[in-house]
């Protein structure tokens, strides 16, 4: 095992995650290891390189175990924006299911539009959610984690 193979993780917020199944495949190209954090038991292939942590269902516990586990090697699945900046700020990589890489230029617009949306959604006024996932999504989800994986494995 090599020294970058040491160091890198992936963290999958899983309780809503579409693409469990392709972090799968790709972290078994580059033999990353993928942990699977979620508030109830989720099935995952039994295989030495992919891990399940179930946490309770207290609210964020899922976040903050991954806020704990998350450094500078880490690269962290997930739609959730505050939890994607707890992350950045920890120097994480962090990759929206849709392929879309969180950054620490880009997530200070992310975390001011949610607010407006929930602010909307308090007043009532009907705000539509994200479109539905779509196989472009998936596309890019997979070009953007091997293209994060090289670029992880290149520093180490």
């Amino acid at each position: 095992m090599s020294l970058w193979e040491d160091m890198i993780q992936i963290l999958i917020d899983a309780d809503a995650c579409p693409v469990k199944d392709e972090t799968y495949r790709v972290a078994a190209r580059y033999k990353v290891p993928v942990v699977v954090i979620s508030n109830s038991p989720i099935r995952v292939p039994r295989d030495p390189l992919i891990s399940r942590k179930v946490v309770s269902d207290a609210f964020d516990a899922a976040d903050d175990w991954i806020v704990e586990h998350a450094t500078t090697g880490t690269v962290v699945i997930t739609a959730d924006i505050v939890l994607a900046d707890r992350c950045l700020k920890l120097g994480a990589t962090v990759i929206a299911p849709t392929g879309k890489l969180f950054t620490s230029s880009s997530i200070g617009s992310a975390i001011a539009t949610r607010a407006i949306m929930a602010d909307l959604r308090v007043g009532g006024d009907i705000v539509g959610g994200p479109p539905p996932f779509s196989n472009a999504d998936r596309s890019r989800y997979l070009s953007s984690l091997d293209e994060t994986l090289v670029k992880l494995r290149r520093q180490a």
